[in-house]
């Protein structure tokens, strides 16, 4: 048992993780490696991601690691990493890849490129390989994150591409991810929502330079460190959520250990249309997945 969370050994399970460079993706990796798993990283730099996988492996030498070249802004990378990742058996896919304060623009689906990483590509991707994991009694771990609250589905303006401002985007793409896959699940096993509150990443790392570096090294303080705000997200590798249920830090969804609890956010009218938009785009994509 990792403190705070129940595990068992992951000896034989093979579990791909996109963002596996990221704040929170070095300490999860490391957890999942020392549990056994085998790993995939999935990064649209392949050369940035053998760095960690080097580290990995230094530390634990019987450790098997592949990597997976994704680029989550290309639909047609996201698909040809699919077919990829059927070639094997899959017990765990971890969408914890994510952007936010990034300069925006159109991707070839349409659809703004923030919408396109944290929603369009993770839920494509999901869909794909749902009925892949299934069979192998495995999971989807979805990240999710509480600015999902920040916001309401704007159904005339899908992906927020006309919003300026970062949080309302972000937030917005947050939202469609977990409520889409609690409609594509819809309660049965084989998925987990989790969110690791606030930590000092990269994603945090958004503020204007000179405020940043004021209020770097107190959020440092304040806020749980990646090793500890991830462990929501391992918790998530071994444990179920049903629909509107998401595993995150018990108090005021920021501090402390990883509790699940029942979201009120989303009423069942919106999270209905969220999921027929979510169709809808897969319906747009579903061509480039079939192998």
């Amino acid at each position: 048992m990792i403190k705070g969370v129940k595990t068992h050994s992951l000896a034989g399970k093979r579990v791909a993780i996109s963002g596996a460079t990221g704040g929170l993706g070095r300490p999860l990796c490391r957890y999942l490696a020392s549990l056994g798993a085998s790993l995939v990283l999935l990064d649209r730099n392949g050369e940035r991601s053998r760095a960690p996988g080097a580290e990995l492996t230094a530390e634990f030498p019987a450790l098997s690691v592949a990597y997976l070249r994704v680029d989550m802004e290309d639909i047609a990378s996201v698909a040809a990493a699919a077919t990829e990742l059927k070639k094997a058996p899959l017990h765990l896919l971890i969408l914890n890849a994510g952007a936010y304060n990034i300069p925006r623009h159109k991707c070839s689906t349409g659809y703004d490129n923030v919408f396109q990483i944290n929603f369009v590509s993770p839920y494509c991707l999901a869909r794909s390989l749902a009925a892949h994991i299934s069979a192998c009694g495995g999971r989807v771990v979805a990240v999710g994150s509480i600015a999902h609250d920040y916001c309401r589905a704007d159904f005339s303006d899908v992906d927020f591409s006309t919003r300026k401002k970062s949080s309302h985007a972000y937030g917005n793409s947050k939202r469609y991810l977990m409520f889409s896959l609690y409609a594509l699940y819809g309660g049965a096993s084989g998925l987990a929502v989790a969110h690791p509150g606030i930590s000092f990443t990269g994603i945090t790392a958004h503020y204007p330079k000179v405020i940043f570096a004021i209020i770097k090294h107190p959020m440092k303080v304040i806020f749980m460190r990646p090793s500890k705000a991830c462990l929501s997200i391992l918790r998530g590798c071994f444990e179920d959520c049903g629909v509107n249920e998401w595993i995150g830090p018990r108090f005021f969804n920021v501090w402390g250990k990883p509790k699940k609890r029942t979201l009120t956010t989303c009423p069942p009218d919106e999270a209905a249309k969220i999921a027929e938009v979510a169709e809808r785009v897969w319906g747009e994509n579903a061509v480039r997945f079939r192998s």
